[in-house]
Parts: structure tokens; sequence; C-alpha cells
């Protein structure tokens, strides 16, 4: 049981950075609901099911599965899936200013915690937000996140490669308040 704990406290640990996360949320602890939970530990395997909604600080992700794993070197790995017809999604504070959020939702969304990246597949939509007021959007068929380069690509295709014919991406990018004062 105590590999469980840990494996949850280490998912929240590597989710966080993620989404350029509030430092504090790294010293809160993680909380995961669900309607059911199965434990592999000889796989290091944690999968959660029905309603799943993780809570680490700020950060609050919902799915209807989310599926943990972990490499003999200690990484982090998440999956989550949403119910047909339905999007899983995160949302986090970010450290960038007060009230500052980012949010994302998808069919599937995975998480790295070795190369901190973020994929979003299928009907994948991630924005930046001030308050409730988005500030930039992008929208495509996969959205790939490396958060320690912070640095995007939208395809128009769930398998992320780009498609004649498969598609528009789709970004909103609001000025930015100092352009606004010139």
């Amino acid at each position: 049981m105590k590999r469980f704990f840990w494996m949850l406290l280490l998912l929240g640990a590597t989710a966080t950075g993620s989404v350029q996360a509030e430092k504090a949320d790294s010293e809160k602890p993680t909380n995961v609901e669900a309607d059911q939970m199965a434990y592999d530990d000889v796989k290091q395997i944690n999968t959660f099911t029905g309603n799943v909604v993780l809570t680490r600080g700020t950060l609050v992700m919902r799915a209807h599965k989310l599926v943990v794993s972990q490499d003999p070197a200690g990484y982090q790995y998440a999956t989550l899936t949403a119910a047909p017809g339905g999007l899983a999604t995160f949302r986090q504070k970010r450290d960038a200013g007060p009230d500052q959020w980012v949010e994302g939702q998808a069919e599937r969304i995975e998480y790295n915690g070795k190369t901190e990246m973020v994929k979003l597949f299928s009907k994948a939509k991630m924005r930046r937000l001030e308050g409730k007021k988005p500030t930039d959007e992008v929208e495509g068929e996969f959205i790939s996140y490396d958060s320690r380069a912070e640095f995007f690509t939208v395809n128009n295709t769930p398998s992320g490669e780009t498609k004649p014919g498969g598609g528009r991406i789709k970004a909103i990018i609001q000025p930015r308040n100092d352009a606004k004062d010139k």
C-alpha cells in the first residue's frame, strides 16, 4: 500500500509541472476520487474509473478513466480518458500572475513525467485565462505541449501528423493589456 500512496504523490508532482503550475501546488496533497480503483503492484499500474477527479492544490483533472504507470527510474506516466461522447479536462492556476489559469480538454490526455510533455488527442483544446477571460486558445485534433520549453504544436489529425484535408486548426491570440495602452 505504501507504493500506492507514493505513486499518487508522484503523479500529483509530475502533473503539476505539466501546465506551468503554481509552485505552491507541489507542496499540496494529491486527492483522487473515483467510483472504482485497481492497483497492480507488480506492473506498477494504478487504474481509476468512473467520475475520476484528481485534485492537488489548484490543479483539477477530470475524466472517466485515469491510468497511472511508473517506470523503473520512478518517472510517472498518466493517461486520462473521457467517457464516450465526453472530454477529459484539466485546469490549474499559473504562476504568471494573479488569477492566471491554463485549462485543456480532449478525448484523451497523456502526460509524460520524464519529458514533461502533455499530449491532447481528439477534439483537443487548450487555453490560457485571466480570471474567466480567455487570453489565448488553440484547438485541433492533436495538441502537444512541452512545458519545459513552453512550446505548443497543434496538428489536424489525432495521430499528431499533419494530413492534407485532415481538418483545420484554430488559434485565437488576444492582444495583451500592455499593447492596448500604447
